[in-house]
């Protein structure tokens, strides 16, 4: 009886709650401007920044020679001799490179590396946008163990709304299904509070940026 007497207590002041009008004090508040303070570098310095603040690697490429042989590099160093790839422009923007790329049909479970290119780069927070209607489909973002990215400089925006923004002049009324905010390798700090990388995706992302689109 008691517990019935509380609930209608409060199911009481609820309603005399909603009856009373009560002035937005609030109402005058500006909704559309910039929540941050100007920034006082380059988007491309600050998402070079702030991608190595999260672990994570950026390469500048001048042109498309400087390109090759930075990723060249990469996978020589790194002794990568199998690389994933969907996307037909990377394919052939990387045919003449002495490396072997695996058929699209091959098992996620061997992917060790993978190229792709993105939608976005969001500066402020140092990440990588892509989505489901990118050639490279989805598993290529998440299973391998380094994650290559392919970006130019007009990819780069300062925050996310503005990335929202650049997919919606893209696609217009036809937006991807799943689009996805990449910031830095895959983490988790559960096991007593310790930092790993590489937890539930990649363990290294790389981006590579270029001046102009090479794709």
């Amino acid at each position: 009886m008691q517990e019935t007497t509380a609930r209608e207590q409060i199911l009481k002041k609820i309603r005399l709650a909603n009856m009373e009008k009560v002035d937005n004090e609030y109402s005058n508040i500006d909704l559309s401007s910039s929540i941050y303070t100007p920034l006082s570098e380059d988007l491309d310095i600050v998402f070079a920044q702030e991608l190595n603040q999260l672990e994570g690697h950026f390469v500048y490429c001048a042109n498309k020679e400087e390109f090759l042989d930075n990723i060249n590099r990469l996978f020589t160093s790194n002794k990568l001799s199998k690389i994933h790839i969907k996307d037909t422009a990377i394919i052939n923007l990387l045919s003449e490179l002495d490396i072997k790329i695996a058929k699209k049909e091959e098992s996620p479970h061997n992917i060790n590396i993978s190229v792709t290119a993105c939608e976005a780069l969001v500066a402020r927070l140092g990440s990588v946008v892509v989505s489901s209607k990118q050639e490279s489909g989805r598993q290529l973002n998440f299973i391998p163990d380094i994650h290559v990215v392919i970006a130019n400089r007009s990819q780069i925006v300062e925050t996310v709304k503005d990335a929202i923004t650049l997919m919606l002049d893209k696609y217009k009324n036809d937006l991807p299904s799943m689009t996805t905010i990449i910031s830095g390798p895959s983490r988790t700090a559960d096991i007593e509070k310790t930092l790993v990388l590489g937890a539930h995706g990649p363990r290294s992302l790389i981006v590579f940026l270029t001046e102009d689109n090479i794709l």
